[in-house]
């Protein structure tokens, strides 16, 4: 069984990717953001039903983000 961390990238069956922006004991939800900038957010049930992956962060995890390179070696 795979846990949601913070920070942690997964890939889905359906070889989505995507990181773990946020988890809610109280609520027992995690909130997840895909490559592609999309937000989701499941329950603690939904997400030990998924088959997942643990994986490395993609290369360009900026992808979906609108920000040019020299200006991420700016901001971390």
């Amino acid at each position: 069984m795979i846990f949601p961390q913070v920070g942690s990238w997964y890939r889905r069956s359906d070889r989505r990717l995507f990181e773990v922006v946020a988890t809610d004991a109280d609520e027992a939800t995690v909130d997840i953001q895909f490559f592609d900038a999309t937000i989701g957010e499941l329950d603690l049930e939904a997400w030990h039903q998924l088959v997942l992956e643990a994986v490395p962060a993609p290369e360009d995890w900026s992808g979906p983000l609108d920000v040019d390179e020299p200006e991420l070696r700016e901001r971390w």
